[in-house]
């Protein structure tokens, strides 16, 4: 196991792409902190499960992403209880779409607080454990819209992008701490979020399930295939892996050629 007695602490993790990290992470034998918001016991049956996988802590924290006192309470706790964090996945997000002109204010204020500024505030509180210790990974989980545009997607475009940016000041900063920083950008991933979508959108457009597949949610990702959250938690655990240590300030697309067309 390459990540035994390593702590992992990942953000948005009680489903979809997060949860996947997590198991990742405990496979490889990392003590995982997991944080979100969902039915209570089916995040203690995840938090069981990844400690059975571990065989090592698993601890679930309920911190609000929008709320920077939350943060640093939580990154404390998982020191003081698990010893951490090595590594940090910041992949809490929220989503809302609407022209710029109509964009609500406070969908904007809350789009950058989850997207960006929480990613801001994990680094700060964890990037001076990992500095004591030598040794660290961060990644942020950002999209392929740290690197392109679509309309109606202003505060999610721009945190997006200013995540990427982050990324890179910071693995400037730690670059002789054996820390390094990345993020990884996936276009549309199937989770049961975005699942859940598909019959709405057949009903409002009129559309079969196929044509909504191909033609709206994946309409600019040229395989036309999901990207599946088990290969962005393969491609968070390489790295987190040694062989990945000259790796920073890099942001990986997986995103089915969105970006290269």
């Amino acid at each position: 196991m390459v990540l035994a007695n390593k702590v992992a602490l990942v953000t948005g993790s009680t489903s979809g792409i997060g949860l996947a990290m997590a198991k990742a992470l405990a496979a490889e034998g990392a003590s995982v902190m997991i944080n979100g918001f969902g039915d209570a016991a089916e995040i203690e049956a995840a938090r069981a499960g990844l400690a059975e996988a571990s065989g090592a802590k698993a601890l679930y924290s309920d911190a609000d992403m929008s709320k920077p006192d939350q943060i640093a309470a939580m990154v404390a706790r998982c020191a003081d209880e698990l010893g951490g964090p090595d590594i940090v996945i910041s992949n809490a997000g929220i989503q809302h779409v609407s022209p710029v002109e109509e964009f609500p204010v406070e969908k904007w204020d809350a789009i950058l607080a989850i997207n960006l500024s929480s990613t801001f505030h994990l680094m700060r509180a964890a990037v001076p454990l990992m500095k004591a210790k030598g040794w660290g990974r961060i990644i942020g989980t950002a999209s392929a819209h740290s690197l392109v545009a679509s309309p109606n997607k202003s505060a999610y475009v721009a945190a997006k992008h200013g995540l990427f940016g982050l990324v890179k000041t910071v693995a400037l900063e730690t670059a002789r701490h054996g820390i390094t920083v990345n993020c990884i950008s996936p276009g549309y991933v199937w989770t049961p979020l975005v699942e859940k979508q598909i019959p709405d959108t057949m009903q409002t457009r009129g559309l079969t399930r196929e044509q909504v597949i191909n033609d709206v949610l994946l309409s600019a990702q040229p395989t036309k295939a999901f990207v599946t959250p088990e290969q962005v938690a393969a491609l968070a655990l390489f790295l987190c892996r040694d062989e990945a240590a000259s790796i920073t300030g890099s942001n990986y697309q997986m995103d089915g050629g969105w970006v290269a067309a």
